[in-house]
């Protein structure tokens, strides 16, 4: 019999899941919450690591296309105090893929979409409830009264995942908060605010507060405001006058970001899992991604996600018989795998968001001659 697979969430990992079971000859549908490809923005871009997002890809058969639209140059990062002083600034090699280019969130989503059959991704279903069934399985039901069976059901379903709840009763703990904004078209309607960012990512340290921006590729930039997690209101944040008050005394080159945004602040609540957050395993269902191990975004999220997807697949693959074994193996070497790296998330922003983070951060990217170069900080992943 056919085992039928149903991947709740049709992010990153679910679709690199999806993708490389495809090309195992492995049905999934993927259920996805959103109308359709382009409903909502898809945030920032990522840098993609060799030993995960792109491995991931690799297995997906799909590094030639990451490399034609990934931008090596994204990888160009300076980090400034607040008075506009640069303490570190990093240039790659020119059309070097050596290291972590970047490529927008959605160039990559749709390199991942159009790699997949027409009827893979079931648009506009938002899973609400999971019930085992008696014969094993799960009957899904979804927020417009549709249901559904599956016998594998994997939650990719990030933070708020429906899934992670039939698993763990882990709870989320707010770490930060982030305020985006976004400046359109920069290079024509900003071009000081362009050449300050750079092709890359620029990060302004200051006391227990950052403002970082980031370019993509269809020319505008990401305005990221993060600060520690507190009581106040997210509505606080919504306010530009409020914001700018903030980052009173800073070089107004540098809050000229906050000003020059489109449309008003969007605040939101970074939230976290506990380190070595992890379950007992149950027959026909895993998770993978922010649904699993949901870390501070500092550039390991997205990676870890496909990096989840492949293995999970890989298990799929050698073992499409018994399926279960196949879960099993993939959980127990996940949580080994994110344990270290869930713990240097947390420090990492731990560190961001301290009062000594300028020299903190500046010793972080200055590896000592016999160390490779630590992973970069700060990213939205």
């Amino acid at each position: 019999m056919l085992m039928r697979i149903a991947i709740a969430g049709g992010g990153l990992g679910g679709l690199t899941l999806a993708r490389i079971l495809h090309r195992h000859g492995i049905d999934a549908v993927v259920y996805e919450r959103e109308a359709s490809r382009s409903a909502r923005p898809q945030g920032g871009s990522l840098d993609l690591h060799p030993e995960s997002g792109q491995r991931a890809l690799a297995d997906a058969g799909l590094a030639g296309r990451f490399r034609s639209e990934a931008r090596p140059e994204g990888e160009e990062h300076r980090i400034l105090d607040p008075a506009g002083r640069t303490l570190v600034h990093h240039k790659p090699q020119p059309g070097s893929f050596s290291g972590r280019p970047e490529i927008d969130r959605s160039a990559l989503r749709d390199l991942l979409l159009d790699s997949l059959p027409g009827d893979a991704v079931a648009w506009q279903h938002r899973l609400v409830a999971a019930t085992p069934r008696p014969d094993g399985g799960f009957g899904l039901t979804f927020d417009d009264g549709h249901r559904a069976d599956c016998d594998v059901l994997i939650g990719a379903d990030g933070a708020r995942s429906v899934v992670r709840s039939l698993l763990t009763d882990a709870t989320l703990s707010s770490v930060a908060t982030l305020v985006e904004l976004s400046i359109s078209d920069a290079d024509r309607r900003h071009p000081d605010l362009a050449e300050l960012v750079g092709p890359g990512n620029l990060w302004c340290i200051g006391v227990n507060q950052i403002l970082a921006a980031q370019r993509l590729g269809d020319g505008s930039i990401r305005v990221g405001i993060s600060l520690p997690a507190d009581d106040r209101h997210l509505e606080t944040y919504r306010s530009r006058r409020a914001l700018l008050d903030m980052f009173d005394g800073w070089d107004p080159s540098l809050t000229a970001l906050i000003e020059a945004g489109d449309s008003p602040p969007a605040p939101r609540r970074i939230e976290a899992m506990p380190t070595g957050a992890r379950w007992t395993h149950r027959p026909g269902i895993t998770l993978i991604g922010d649904a699993a191990h949901l870390m501070p975004p500092v550039g390991e999220g997205a990676n870890q996600a496909m990096l989840d997807a492949a293995e999970l697949a890989g298990e799929l693959a050698a073992n499409p018989a018994d399926p279960d074994s196949a879960i099993r193996a993939y959980e127990e070497a996940m949580f080994t795998r994110i344990h270290p790296i869930a713990e240097m998330s947390a420090r990492v922003q731990a560190m961001m968001l301290s009062p000594t983070a300028a020299d903190d951060i500046v010793r972080f990217f200055t590896p000592r001659p016999t160390e490779p170069r630590p992973a970069e900080a700060g990213h939205t992943s």
